[in-house]
């Protein structure tokens, strides 16, 4: 009966979205009403920023568990994923 009150929404996006952005290193920032996921291509000697996810901090914390769920979910199918070792002597790559 609880499902009677969801409403669908449809969702939409552009061929350029839908193509999606390859980034290699990611900076997270944040203040009381946001989280700022900040994704880039490092492509020494410079990067560029590929993709910009603004969002709220609860559903920064839906974002981290529907992660770990899904690392989970490929370990148990294709066994578990090696942390990619961070490049030597820098700064770039994935951090918080």
């Amino acid at each position: 009966m609880a499902n009677q009150n969801q409403q669908q929404i449809k969702m939409n996006a552009s061929e350029d979205v839908l193509k999606g952005a390859y980034a290699n290193a990611m900076q997270i920032s944040h203040t009381k009403e946001e989280f700022i996921l900040d994704f880039f291509l490092a492509h020494p000697p410079q990067g560029q920023l590929a993709s910009r996810v603004i969002t709220s901090p609860g559903h920064a914390k839906r974002i981290v568990a529907a992660l770990q769920q899904n690392i989970k979910n490929y370990e148990e199918k294709f066994g578990e994923i090696k942390e990619a070792e961070g490049p030597k002597g820098g700064n770039i790559g994935f951090s918080a």
